[in-house]
């Protein structure tokens, strides 16, 4: 069974927190890469943002759903759902946009463990995480590129 070891990539590129959304837009899109880890300022991980992050950037506002009754006014969504959309696409740094929770593998976490954590979760960058240290991350791409290279192995 394949591990993260087996699939990672090593050579990862980071953005900080406090990294512009332009800038965080530029290094994605020169990378071709479809997620970074996001260091703090003592370099730990304490985040990954992705394309999808941006994307969210460019989306409409959705209006909660309310009814009217006797003059108050009823939410029938979470306020705060709509408070943090509306947080996200005024972002101006990665802080701003990305998800900070840290959802991470080890080195020794096999492909099925890995790719039930990106289906579950819905993330598609993972970082590789060894005594606290990021050694690797695994995107989309390396899981389909291990499952193509298994493919071309078979008889």
């Amino acid at each position: 069974m394949l591990t993260a070891k087996d699939i990672m990539t090593t050579n990862v590129i980071t953005v900080q927190k406090d990294t512009s959304v332009n800038e965080l837009a530029e290094i994605l899109w020169k990378n071709k890469i479809s997620g970074a880890p996001v260091l703090d300022d003592d370099g730990n991980v304490v985040s990954v943002v992705t394309e999808s992050d941006l994307i969210d950037q460019n989306k409409k506002v959705h209006i909660p759903t309310m009814i009217s009754i006797l003059d108050s006014v009823i939410f029938l969504e979470s306020s705060k759902k709509t408070e943090k959309e509306i947080k996200k696409m005024a972002g101006n740094t990665v802080q701003d946009i990305c998800a900070m929770e840290l959802v991470a593998v080890s080195e020794d976490t096999g492909l099925d463990e890995i790719a039930t954590i990106m289906s579950e979760k819905k993330v598609h960058t993972l970082p590789v995480m060894e005594d606290d240290k990021l050694v690797g991350v695994i995107g989309k791409s390396d899981i389909i590129r291990s499952m193509a290279s298994q493919a071309g192995n078979n008889p």
